[in-house]
């Protein structure tokens, strides 16, 4: 299910596309089609998601809630996705604007947007990794967090030190 959530009606004054045509949508599922679009954006937009496989990209969005796409026209120019218990955390994934587009606020809408679906904005804490774009997500709110980012490279279970069969909890 695809839902039309709102549309800019703005227009840029530093570039000559027209954004009146733009819409966020939030959406369940996406076609081959569009899949094929993502994978072309990050390609284009995302040195950390270039590359990525549109099965593998089917399945992150099965199980992210909520999804959000920004189109022009028939053009997918932005995509970010998230995930969430609903009530203490959620996580902000793959927030991506095609570089023709950047500049605008669309990076920024988008965001708000995620934000602002109940699976998110009625959370206590959000998350988000960011490689460079640390004051990008300040001027939205997020705050540098140094104390509680780890991360677990995918490893097999046998080799996670200390870890007993019937420990994982």
């Amino acid at each position: 299910m695809t839902q039309a959530i709102t549309q800019v009606t703005s227009q840029a004054k530093a570039s000559s596309i027209d954004y009146r045509h733009i819409q966020f949508r939030y959406t369940d599922t996406l076609s081959e089609a569009t899949l094929a679009q993502l994978c072309t954006l990050f390609d284009a937009a995302a040195f950390w998601a270039n590359r990525r496989r549109p099965e593998d990209l089917a399945t992150a969005i099965a199980n992210s809630h909520p999804v959000v796409t920004v189109w022009d026209r028939d053009r997918l120019i932005g995509f970010s996705r998230a995930t969430s218990d609903g009530v203490y955390r959620a996580t902000i994934w793959d927030v991506v604007i095609h570089p023709d587009y950047q500049g605008a606020g669309l990076g920024r809408k988008l965001v708000q947007t995620v934000l602002s679906h109940p699976h998110v904005s009625q959370v206590e804490r959000v998350y988000l990794m960011t490689t460079h774009q640390q004051s990008f997500y300040q001027r939205i709110g997020f705050e540098v967090n140094n104390t509680t980012t780890m991360v677990l490279f995918n490893q097999p279970l046998e080799a996670l030190v200390g870890v007993e069969a019937g420990e994982i909890a």
